[in-house]
């Protein structure tokens, strides 16, 4: 009985993400809209320092802060 309900809860859950999939329209990039006003394009350096090395210096900002500001007890 257990695998049935298994079997029964995984071609449910295939089933409803395969008509999700198939019934959703495209995103419709390519067609412009009134007031779209693109950016010009980013180079490979500036979006890795944009999306990588940013959050990552931010992160060690704030870790740093947080070690430095600890007001806990010294065992």
């Amino acid at each position: 009985m257990d695998k049935k309900n298994a079997l029964r809860a995984g071609s449910i859950a295939a089933g409803t993400t395969l008509m999700m999939l198939l019934m959703s329209s495209p995103a419709l990039a390519l067609t412009r809209d009134d007031g779209d006003d693109p950016a010009p394009k980013l180079s490979v350096v500036e979006t890795l320092g944009l999306f990588v090395a940013a959050p990552l210096v931010l992160f060690a900002v704030i870790a740093g802060l947080v070690m430095v500001l600890d007001k806990s007890k010294k065992a």
